[in-house]
């Protein structure tokens, strides 16, 4: 099955496949999307267990990584791919074993390492709201404000709410993502190390921990070419903290398509 998409630009060059992290949807990346598309065609995708796309029970790098290829071969075969978080591990991934299918690498504030940082509580969180009471967000932001004080995080969350739906749900499959939280936190193992010898971009917040030395340190095992960049005072969600910074990075970074 193919992952649900959304184009934007109309460029005839090489696309650009930009790639959401966990409890996301492409069309968080919508801003940066359409910043690029004034130069490039531009692509979204929600990834499997996310957004509008299909519900398998295996969310393994691996898994996604062919999610990314499917959509690639219909694009003609290679592109320019950025991916936040997951979806910058999803990207690594592909890039290491289908190298031919990426010109570009762009990589969101995320290392090819095992984090330590399980995110079931933010499940937990989700799946104890009563949708069936629940009618209005600013409800379910209530609801969701017992157990996730951030009300950034909340506002993320909710994005994947559908109140609209009969009968109401998230558009993520909580449940395979519990189950492959593991798989999501860490790093597959046995990758090849340096088979991909495009160019790479680690583009780190500068706030956030999730690009520490010794991640920087796997990234260029991995990818021995990688240059790393921090945006200033911004956090791990480094594209919506600071948009047009990373936007301006991107866009000069991909070039022409």
């Amino acid at each position: 099955m193919k992952l649900n998409h959304a184009i934007f630009g109309s460029g005839e060059g090489l696309p650009v496949l930009l790639v959401h992290g966990l409890f996301g949807q492409g069309r968080n990346l919508g801003a940066l999307a359409r910043r690029l598309a004034e130069e490039r065609r531009v692509v979204t995708v929600d990834m499997r267990n996310h957004g509008d796309s299909f519900h398998d029970p295996d969310h393994s790098y691996p898994a996604l990584a062919g999610d990314l290829a499917d959509v690639i071969a219909d694009l003609g075969g290679q592109v320019d791919l950025a991916g936040h978080s997951m979806g910058g591990k999803a990207a690594m991934v592909l890039a290491l074993t289908r190298p031919a299918m990426v010109r570009k690498l762009a990589v969101l504030d995320i290392a090819p390492v095992a984090y330590g940082h399980s995110q079931t509580a933010l499940i937990d969180a989700m799946e104890s709201l009563d949708l069936t009471s629940i009618d209005r967000r600013s409800a379910a932001d209530a609801a969701l404000a017992e157990r996730v004080d951030d009300p950034g995080v909340r506002a993320f969350l909710l994005q994947s709410l559908d109140l609209k739906a009969n009968p109401k749900a998230w558009r993520l499959n909580l449940t395979a993502l519990r189950n492959q939280m593991d798989e999501l936190v860490g790093w597959p193992e046995g990758l090849p190390k340096a088979s991909f010898d495009g160019p790479v971009l680690e583009v780190a917040g500068e706030r956030s921990d999730y690009v520490t030395r010794a991640g920087q340190e796997a990234l260029r095992e991995y990818f021995p070419q990688a240059r790393v960049m921090r945006v200033k005072g911004a956090g791990h969600w480094l594209h919506a903290d600071a948009p047009e910074a990373v936007a301006q990075i991107l866009v000069s970074y991909l070039g022409e398509g």
